[in-house]
């Protein structure tokens, strides 16, 4: 009796090419240069140690100036053969032979040699930890760069390789975390919540993180904070601007917001006075909430001709007749645009070039879909500080980009001290 087998039928010769695919593709390039890369690590390594000891291999003393006298004087310590190390690198994984020596202490001992190019137990160079990192932030899992990465580094590189890699990242997240903001030249601040599922205590969980991007002098967006707060209460937020005002972050002159309650709070408890905007999306989403279905199209008719007004007195015209309608057609509507208040309309008060920027919190949107389709393989996160790490470097290393604020003035960013009555 056969057994079954999974494997799919194939014709005999699609099996023999599939097994055999890039059997023949050597390439002499490469193998030449590699062979030039172990030459040259060999001699860095004697090279360092002749500089350590001032003489070259196989001189027993050190070449003193004119008139003077040969002797021990010179030597500092002796060579005593080599030891074999593996490396990996961008040009795969070499053995080589690195010179040992003994050297002479203050103390009359001796001690053995360290190169200050090969760290000690050093296994790969940082330009390969960086290739593996990058492949993890473009969305390869931790299982799947050993095969993304089998052509290159020949099977050397496994899931905990890099997760090793990944735990390195963490101190350059860290010292971001502390950074100064005092030169750091922000007028503008877009703060919004976003949601990511992560393990906790082996359960599928999901968390807040809360972004907080600067608009510098001259446009280019650029992020101060993501934290991992468990949520977006009032004093989840409070921490995280008291956190920016620590590292000195001035204040600034306009806010993007996505409306929620605990936001609102902590921003008129350590920025109270400034100028704030109500993102418009969030709060069509609000308005469609309150409806039913035959009537979002309706809505969103009403709504996008109020909101994208060619003039500030076109803004408030419609904004008076939409509540007119809604009171009497449905009104919920009206009045959870009366929630919003004249903060929904604040972008007004800025130069007609910025509107699109200021209405909304789109920015960080961009973001977390991104970032959302980078970790989509992962399906879930390991912890909430791997979320926020995670987020942060794929900005750090330059996977994803912020490009400056659209149809940005520098000398007209300020909000007008006057703005429209927007009043229904």
């Amino acid at each position: 009796m056969t057994s079954p087998s999974t494997r799919p039928w194939l014709p005999q010769s699609e099996i023999e090419t599939a097994e055999h695919l890039f059997d023949n593709w050597f390439d002499p390039i490469e193998a030449g240069l590699r062979d030039r890369a172990r030459e040259f690590l060999q001699a860095m390594f004697e090279g360092e140690l002749d500089g350590v000891l001032a003489r070259l291999r196989y001189v027993r003393w050190a070449k003193l100036p004119r008139g003077g006298s040969q002797g021990a004087a010179g030597v500092i310590g002796h060579r005593h053969g080599h030891r074999s190390r593996s490396l990996l690198g961008t040009f795969g994984r070499i053995e080589i032979e690195v010179p040992r020596a003994r050297l002479n202490t203050a103390d009359g001992k001796t001690a053995e040699w360290r190169s200050q190019t090969l760290r000690a137990y050093q296994r790969r160079t940082l330009a390969a930890d960086a290739l593996i990192a990058s492949c993890y932030l473009a969305g390869t899992n931790t299982r799947r760069v050993r095969r993304a990465l089998g052509a290159l580094f020949g099977g050397a590189v496994g899931k905990d390789t890099v997760s090793r890699v990944w735990r390195k990242v963490k101190s350059d997240w860290d010292a971001w975390n502390a950074r100064s903001l005092s030169e750091e030249p922000i007028v503008r601040v877009i703060l919004d919540g976003t949601v990511v599922r992560v393990r906790l205590d082996r359960k599928a969980t999901a968390i807040s993180l809360l972004v907080v991007i600067g608009v510098r002098a001259d446009g280019q967006k650029v992020l101060l904070a993501i934290k991992s707060m468990g949520g977006e209460s009032t004093e989840a937020w409070r921490a995280v601007l008291d956190d920016l005002v620590g590292r000195g972050l001035r204040r600034p002159e306009f806010l993007i917001v996505d409306g929620a309650p605990g936001l609102e709070n902590a921003i008129a408890a350590v920025w109270d006075g400034v100028p704030v905007q109500r993102c418009t999306v969030h709060k069509h989403r609000n308005l469609l909430a309150h409806a039913p279905e035959r009537l979002h199209d309706e809505i969103t008719a009403d709504y996008n001709d109020m909101i994208y007004a060619a003039t500030r007195e076109e803004v408030a015209a419609r904004r008076k007749a939409f509540l007119h309608k809604w009171r009497l057609k449905h009104r919920a509507v009206a009045e959870s645009l009366q929630e919003a208040g004249d903060r929904l309309f604040t972008f007004t008060r800025l130069p007609p070039s910025q509107w699109r920027s200021a209405r909304t919190t789109n920015a960080i949107e961009r973001l977390h879909e991104e970032f959302k389709r980078r970790v989509k393989t992962q399906t879930l996160l390991p912890s909430a500080d791997t979320a926020a790490m995670l987020f942060w470097a794929l900005l750090a290393s330059g996977q994803i980009n912020m490009r400056k604020v659209d149809g940005w003035q520098t000398l007209a960013t300020k909000p007008i001290d006057q703005p429209i009555d927007l009043a229904a």
